[in-house]
């Protein structure tokens, strides 16, 4: 398990092991790849990164996971111009489902919220990060992100917000570890 946030965990069952990756894209994208760099055998590994994400549209809320990731604050029209891949969305699965904007901004602002919300569903900070460095290792990875806020305002009372949001998660790894799938939020 990969968590950007020790309280984004706080209910993974005891016994189970979680990195705590730290905030933004860069941190995350470093903890993970180290951690896989020092494992010996990654060939039966599935990275499950939990977390909170904020809501880019009304209505949304509970658990998802994510079919694709996007990096959206990242100059992808510009690199591409310079004749380099961006690689700023990622497919994670097929089938029907959000698909997750990361960005190292904290999104509270209603603005940002809506020209997001264009492209994407949900946004987090790491998500993409951890993504992108399971990829270059050949690591499967599933987010399950459940919704803590709107992405508006009320967004810096995430402090106060994220301990429902980790039940819920540490629920769904209680799920997963069972066999069996979390429920997620359609």
């Amino acid at each position: 398990m990969v968590a950007a946030a020790a309280s984004e965990a706080a209910y993974v069952p005891d016994g189970v092991p979680v990195l705590v990756a730290g905030i933004g894209k860069t941190a995350a994208a470093v903890s993970v790849a180290r951690a896989l760099a020092q494992m010996p055998d990654l060939s039966d590994l599935v990275l499950v990164n939990i977390g909170t994400a904020g809501a880019l549209r009304p209505g949304l809320s509970g658990l998802h996971e994510p079919v694709a990731v996007l990096n959206h604050d990242i100059s992808a029209d510009a690199i591409r111009a310079l004749g380099h891949d961006p690689r700023e969305r990622l497919e994670l699965r097929s089938g029907a489902g959000p698909v997750l904007a990361t960005g190292d901004l904290f999104v509270a602002d209603p603005e940002l919220r809506d020209a997001l919300a264009l492209r994407a569903d949900l946004v987090d900070m790491e998500g993409y990060a951890i993504a992108y460095a399971a990829a270059e290792f050949g690591v499967p990875v599933r987010l399950l992100k459940h919704v803590s806020d709107n992405a508006d305002e009320g967004a810096l009372e995430w402090v106060s917000l994220v301990d429902a949001s980790a039940r819920v998660l540490g629920e769904a790894v209680t799920q997963l570890l069972a066999g069996r799938e979390p429920a997620l939020t359609v």
